[in-house]
């Protein structure tokens, strides 16, 4: 595997640890490990800058999910200062995963997070 594979990796990898931290403090840690400081998320429901901004949209989205965590599904594709790949929110308790989606981030030179832009594949009904 490349120099370049494993950056896209270990950021994708940083990326899921602020999307899964549980607890408040360790979230903030996360997404400023993972993100530069001006950096964004955007998806069909959310378009923010910034840690608090990322910060939040992740918070929103484990109390809309509770015993749910991010998972990767098949493998982080990446060039350059892009890579994309796809995930689930999948239950802890009965394997379940509602919610997929695809997302496409760019880096910054020290392979932080300059934006995400993301997709929705599958979404519940009436969600």
């Amino acid at each position: 595997m490349s120099a370049t594979a494993h950056r896209h990796e270990d950021a994708v990898a940083r990326y899921f640890e602020a999307w899964n931290a549980e607890d408040p403090g360790a979230r903030a840690k996360a997404v400023a490990a993972a993100w530069t400081e001006d950096g964004g998320y955007t998806d069909p429901l959310a378009d923010v800058r910034g840690h608090e901004g990322i910060a939040a949209v992740i918070t929103a989205a484990r109390e809309q999910f509770p015993g749910f965590e991010f998972r990767l599904t098949g493998r982080v594709d990446g060039h350059h200062d892009t890579a994309r790949f796809s995930w689930e929110l999948v239950s802890t308790t009965d394997g379940s995963a509602p919610v997929a989606g695809s997302d496409v981030i760019t880096l910054d030179g020290q392979d932080r997070i300059r934006a995400v832009f993301g997709f929705l594949d599958r979404v519940p009904a009436g969600a």
